[in-house]
C-alpha cells in the first residue's frame, strides 16, 4: 500500500474513532444533564405545591379534590408537566390530569421515602407510562406527613428533546468528518511532496546508504541547519575533533564544538568555500564548506567536509616517492646503458684490459656504496632512497657523497621512517636543484651527513649551489615559495618542515663557506623529553 493511501486511511480512521467517541460522550452528558435539569425542575414544583397553604388546608376538607384539582391543573399547564398528582398517605389521588382516575391509588411504588419526609427524584412507570418524577411530602400542622405531591414528565417527551440534539450532533460530526477527510488528503499529498514521492522502504534504504557512504569517506563531515545546530556528523569527524566515537554532538551548536568555524558565514552568504586551511584542536585541516539550498526555502544550512593536512602531506609524499623511485630507475637504466655501450665499444676495439678495468671500477664503486649503506644505514627504506639518489646524481653529473663518518643504525622504532625519507629525499633533491641552477658557475657537489650519536638524529645536507638570498631566507619553508623558475615548485622544503614538526624536531640552515647552503635537521629520539629553543625553519644566521 502506498504511503499516501496509508496516511489517508489512518487519519480518517482516527477521525471516525474520535468523532464517534466524542459524539457518544457528548450525547450521554447532554441527556444526563437534561434529565437532571427536568428532574430538579419537577422536584422544585412538587415542593412548591406541597408547601402551598391551600393544598395543606384542603386535606382537612371532606372533598379535598375539589380544591386541589383546579390548583394542580393550573400549575401543570404553566410548567408544561405531564401530570401533577396529589394524594394522601394511603396513596389515594386528590388530583390527576384524567379526572376519572381521581380517588384511585397512585402507582409506581416509590412513595416509601416520601412518607418518611424525604423529597426524591425517581423514574417509575405510572398510570400514564414511564416518567421522570419529582416527589415531595405534604406536612400537616403538627409536622407529620399527611400527603404526597408528584410532578412528572414522560420519558418519551424527554426522548423527543434529546433526539433533536442527537440529530444536530450527527450533522456536526458528519461535517467534521468531511473536513477531516479533505484535510487528510491534503496532508498526505504534502507529506508525499516533502519526501519527493518516496516510499518508507525507499527512504530507509537511502538513509542506510547515506550512513554507509558517510562512514566510508575518509573525510570529516558535519552538517548544520540555519540556526547553526549540528544535524549530522560522521565518525571520522569525531576522530579529528578528538571525541569518542560514541559521542553525540548532534543537537549542539557548531561553535561549541568548533569555535573558529565559518559555517555561519556560508549560511548567511550562500556561497561555497573550498580548500581553506584551519586549525581544529591540534590538527591542521583542509576545509570545504557548501550551503544547503532548497528551491523554495533558500539556504537551510551548510555542510563542511575537512581532512587532516598531514594526510594530504603523506599522500603528496607517497606520490613524490613514487616519482623519485621512477627517476632513480630511469637514471640507473640510462647510466648503465651508457656503460654497456662503452664496454661494448672497448670489446669491439679489442681493448680488453680497459674494458675489464672499467667493469672493475664501476663494480667497486657500487659495491662500496652498497656495503657502506648496508653497514652504516641498515634501514631498507632510507638505504634504498640513498642508492636511488646516487644513481640520479650520476646521471645529472653531480658528485653526491655520504660522509664516511655517517652512522644511522640507532633509529627508535617509534620514529616514522616515512617522515625520515621525506626529510632526506627532499633535502637532497633541493640540493641537487640548487647546484644545477648555478650552471657552470657552481661546483655540482652535494654531501650528506647522517648521525645517530647522542639523543638526536642529525641530518645535514650540504650543497655548493647558488645559495639562498638573505631577503628570502624567512620564506623558504612556505608552501609554493621557490627561488627557481617553473611550475610545481616550492613544495619540497614545505614537506620537510611539516615532517620535522611531526617528529618534534627542528630545521636550520646557513650559508656554506664554499658556496651554497647547509641544511641541518635534528630529530629527538625521545620527543617527550626534549625541549627545543629553535622554532622550525629558523635560519642559523639569525639565532
Amino acid at each position: 500500500m502506498r504511503l499516501q493511501t496509508k496516511l489517508i486511511l489512518i487519519i480518517c480512521s482516527l477521525l471516525v474513532f474520535i468523532i464517534l467517541s466524542l459524539g457518544g460522550i457528548f450525547y450521554y452528558l447532554m441527556t444526563s444533564a437534561l434529565e437532571d435539569q427536568i428532574g430538579t425542575r419537577a422536584l422544585k414544583v412538587a415542593e412548591t405545591v406541597a408547601s402551598m397553604p391551600e393544598i395543606r388546608h384542603a386535606f382537612q376538607l371532606n372533598d379535598p379534590s375539589a380544591v386541589i384539582q383546579p390548583i394542580a391543573e393550573t400549575v401543570r399547564e404553566k410548567i408544561d408537566a405531564e401530570y401533577i398528582v396529589v394524594g394522601n398517605r394511603e396513596g389515594i389521588r386528590y388530583s390527576h390530569p384524567l379526572p376519572d382516575r381521581i380517588g384511585k391509588e397512585m402507582v409506581g411504588g416509590d412513595n416509601g421515602p416520601v412518607l418518611e419526609g424525604q423529597s426524591i427524584i425517581s423514574k417509575a412507570i405510572g398510570s400514564l407510562g414511564p416518567s421522570l418524577r419529582g416527589k415531595a411530602p405534604v406536612f400537616g400542622a403538627n409536622g407529620q406527613v399527611i400527603g404526597i405531591v408528584s410532578v412528572g414528565f414522560l420519558t418519551e417527551d424527554i426522548a423527543l428533546i434529546t433526539t433533536v440534539y442527537q440529530t444536530r450532533i450527527e450533522m456536526i460530526s458528519l461535517i467534521v468528518l468531511v473536513i477531516g477527510l479533505v484535510g487528510s488528503v491534503l496532508i498526505a499529498h504534502n507529506v508525499r511532496r516533502s519526501i519527493h514521492g518516496l516510499e518508507p522502504k525507499e527512504i530507509g534504504a537511502l538513509y542506510t546508504e547515506k550512513k554507509a557512504i558517510l562512514e566510508s569517506i575518509r573525510e570529516g563531515i558535519i552538517a548544520v541547519n540555519r540556526e547553526g545546530v549540528i544535524t549530522m556528523a560522521n565518525r571520522y569527524a569525531l576522530q579529528l575533533l578528538q571525541l569518542p566515537v560514541t559521542a553525540k554532538i548532534t543537537g549542539r551548536q557548531i561553535e561549541d564544538v568548533i569555535p573558529n568555524t565559518r559555517l555561519y558565514e556560508v549560511v548567511r552568504s550562500g556561497k561555497a568555500e573550498f580548500d581553506h586551511e584551519m586549525l581544529i584542536g591540534d590538527h591542521e585541516v583542509i576545509v570545504n564548506r557548501v550551503p544547503i539550498i532548497e528551491r523554495k526555502l533558500g539556504v537551510t544550512g551548510a555542510v563542511s567536509s575537512f581532512r587532516s593536512k598531514s594526510e594530504l602531506y603523506r599522500l603528496a609524499e607517497e606520490l613524490s616517492q613514487v616519482k623519485r623511485f621512477a627517476e632513480a630507475l630511469r637514471a640507473q637504466t640510462h647510466e648503465f646503458s651508457n656503460k654497456l655501450y662503452v664496454i661494448s665499444g672497448l670489446i669491439q676495439l679489442e681493448s680488453y684490459q680497459e674494458a675489464v678495468e672499467l667493469i672493475s671500477r664501476e663494480a667497486d664503486v657500487h659495491q662500496n656504496w652498497v656495503q657502506f649503506i648496508m653497514r652504516e644505514i641498515p634501514d631498507p627504506m632510507i638505504g634504498g632512497l640513498l642508492i636511488g639518489k646516487f644513481n640520479h646524481a650520476q646521471e645529472l653529473k653531480i658528485t653526491f657523497e655520504i660522509d664516511h663518518e655517517s652512522s644511522f643504525s640507532d633509529i627508535p622504532a617509534k620514529i616514522d621512517r616515512n617522515m625520515l625519507v621525506t626529510i632526506i629525499g627532499n633535502l637532497v633533491d633541493n640540493a641537487m636543484e640548487a647546484v644545477l641552477a648555478g650552471g657552470d658557475q657552481t661546483e655540482p657537489y652535494v654531501k650528506l651527513f647522517l648521525t645517530d650519536l647522542g639523543e638526536d638524529l642529525i641530518i645535514e645536507c650540504e650543497d655548493r649551489g647558488v645559495g639562498i638570498p638573505e631577503e628570502t631566507s624567512m620564506a623558504v619553508f612556505e608552501k609554493g615559495f621557490s627561488t627557481k623558475e617553473g611550475e610545481h615548485r616550492g613544495i619540497g622544503l614545505s614537506l620537510v618542515q611539516h615532517a620535522v614538526g611531526k617528529l618534534s624536531g627542528y630545521i636550520t640552515f646557513h650559508k656554506n663557506p664554499a658556496g651554497g647552503t647547509i641544511f641541518t635537521v635534528a630529530v629527538p629520539k625521545i620527543p617527550d623529553l626534549k625541549e627545543r629553543s629553535l622554532p622550525h625553519g629558523t635560519p642559523e644566521s639569525n639565532r
